[in-house]
Formats: C-alpha cells, structure tokens, sequence
C-alpha cells in the first residue's frame, strides 16, 4: 500500500465514545451490498472500503470500518482483517469471506451476505409491523386508565365521602387503585424506568439470558413466531455457509453461533458433536430432540430429503421459504388475537368503572330521597 492510502486510512478513523453500539440488519446490508458492487467494478478494496465509510450513516459501525481499512492496509486480508472486530463481525460472516477469498469468488459472498441481511431485516421488520397496531391499543389503554385513576376519579371521592352512604366493594377498590396510583405515580414509572435499564444492560450476560430465551420459547402466542424465526434465518444461513463448501460440522457452529439463543445454541452444539462422530443430521437432532419440542417434525423431512439427494440448496431454500411464511401466518393470528383481547381488557376496566361509580351514586341518591 502506498503511504497515501495509509494516511487517508489513518485520518478516517476517530477514537469516539459511544454509549449504544448498535449495528443494524439494514447497516450490515448497505455495506456488504456497497463493497460488493464496488468490487464487481474492480475497484480496489481500500478504494471500495473508504468509499463505503463515505457511504455508511450509523457513526459508531463508520468507526469500525475505518478499524477495518487499517488492518487491510497493513496487508491483512479482508477475513484477517474481520476477526479483528469479533464485536461487529460474527465468525460466520469472516468464515465465508475466508472461503470464498481462497476460491476467489468474493463478490459473490459479499452479494449473497448483503441479501441474507435484507431478508433477516425484512422479516423483523414484518415482525414489528405486525405488532405495532396491537402496541398502539394497549399504549391507549394503559393511557385511558391512568387518566381515570389519577384525574377522573380523585374528583368524584370527595363526593362519596361526604356522604354516609356505604360504598360497594366495587367502588373500595376502586378508590383504593386510584389512591394508590395517585400516591405513588412517579415511584411507578421510576420502577418501570428502572426494569427496562436493567434489562437492557444485563439481557445480554449468561445467566439472564438463558432465562430470556427459554422465556420467549415458553410463551403463550410468542413461542411458536420465535421459533419459526430461528429456523428460518439457521435455514438460510446454513444454505450460505453449505454453498461455500465449508464443512458439515463447521457449518453448523457456526449456525448455532448466529442463532442468538442460549437454548438453540446448546442444541446445535449436540447435533454438531454427533454429526462430528459420523452419525447423520436427522438422526443427530431426533436424538437430541426426540419430542420435537425445537425441531419440527417436517422441517425433519425436508432435510432427510436433503440428505438422500444431497440438494441443500433447493432444501435450505424451502425451508427459509415455508418458515417464513409461518412466521408471517402466525403473526397474522396473533395481531387479529390481541385486538379483541384488549377490547376485552378495556371492556372489563369499563364495567368495573361503571358499576363502582353509578352502584355508589344510586345509593347516594336513594338515601338522599
């Protein structure tokens, strides 16, 4: 490399502090797309990394790429230069840049890498989609009961405790949630506040996060959508890293390294282990799953097809291909459960509201006549 391209590299990289160092679907995407293309054109990779930094808006992964040009223009090669930043490039992503650099087919992996991240934030996005109506209801209704209790119903008790009359157990409680979420508001929030810091900053450490993931597989209406997303994106990851020719057994690491689940990464350390000691794929996740609790029972079929015709691309396909759509159909099924399911919620709060205060008022009005 010549000495300016060194100090261009130099001068592209500022030290900063970040306080979220959050790299997107969308941002992995742009860049493996961007180096694509510019490697298609023959443009030099120094050349194309600094035109992808011009590129690339998330500050903190512009940062990175600057770390990365550095490396590269001390002659390390791209997938050298990648395990340098296990914090923004997974053993996945750099495992096939080795592959296909020996092969010298990059710009296919890159390509191939770029529609992988699209889709996986294709399908998050249709996730987010799907649940922001449902989000938007109970925002309304936790709003609408914090109004009633904190401004609503202070108003009236006065009323009701000037007079005599006794009040239904309905209208007690009643009082007694609106004094109590009046008292302690801000001691509420705060609370609330504080569990949503906690979580993020600790959901990540080992402990949490197995509680988390087995949580979310647990769930009622969420485990099955959770599911089906795992084996969707380990599908078509699992296609990538097999059409590289990168061994069995590897594959799979590096699969259950990607799965970001504590439970999935456990089990497709066993299969990997099994399939090490010559045992077959399907045999090895029956064994480890034998009630199909993780591993459906037809995503077992399709890849007993694909290990009696050795078709992993059109397997690996279908399976990305039916999953995703799982996802999508169950996700349906949930949006069009949860709106009747808070108007329900809000329908009882209502009842509730009703009864106590007209129940009280009656009485009022009956002692007053």
């Amino acid at each position: 490399m010549d000495n300016s391209s060194n100090k261009n590299s130099t001068d592209i990289i500022k030290k900063e502090f970040y306080i979220f160092k959050k790299i997107s679907l969308i941002d992995k995407f742009n860049f493996y797309e961007y180096l694509s293309i510019m490697l298609d054109w023959w443009v030099t990779i120094t050349s194309s990394l600094e035109s992808v930094w011009k590129k690339i808006k998330n500050l903190y992964f512009k940062e990175k790429i600057g770390e990365l040009l550095i490396f590269i223009s001390s002659w390390d090669s791209l997938n050298k230069a990648m395990k340098k930043l296990p914090d923004v490039f997974n053993q996945s992503e750099y495992s096939l840049i080795e592959a296909w650099e020996k092969s010298w087919t990059l710009v296919n992996t890159l390509s191939s890498l770029a529609l992988e991240f699209k889709k996986l934030f294709e399908l998050k996005q249709t996730i987010k989609s799907s649940l922001t109506y449902p989000t938007i209801i109970l925002i309304f209704l936790v709003v609408a009961v914090l109004v009633v209790m904190t401004y609503v119903i202070p108003s009236i008790i006065p009323l009701l405790d000037e007079s005599w009359v006794e009040k239904p157990f309905a209208t007690i409680a009643l009082i007694a949630t609106s004094n109590f979420i009046s008292n302690n508001l801000f001691s509420i929030i705060f609370f609330i506040v504080l569990i949503f810091v906690l979580f993020y900053f600790f959901k990540s450490s080992d402990g949490w996060k197995k509680i988390i993931d087995n949580l979310l597989l647990k769930l009622p209406l969420i485990w099955n959508i959770y599911k089906n997303y795992i084996i969707a994106s380990s599908a078509s990851i699992l296609w990538i890293l097999m059409n590289a020719w990168i061994p069995v057994v590897k594959s799979l690491i590096l699969v259950w390294k990607s799965t970001n689940n504590v439970i999935y990464e456990d089990l497709f350390n066993d299969i990997s282990m099994k399939v090490w000691n010559w045992r077959k794929m399907v045999e090895s996740i029956i064994e480890v799953d034998w009630i199909n609790e993780y591993f459906p029972s037809d995503f077992l079929q399709l890849l007993s097809v694909w290990e009696k015709t050795a078709s992993i691309d059109n397997v690996c396909k279908k399976i990305n291909e039916q999953y995703t759509r799982e996802v999508n159909y169950s996700l349906w099924n949930l949006t069009k459960l949860i709106e009747p399911l808070a108007i329900f919620i809000a329908w009882l709060f209502v009842l509730w509201f009703a009864f106590a205060i007209f129940w009280a008022i009656l009485k009022l009005t009956q002692t007053v006549g």
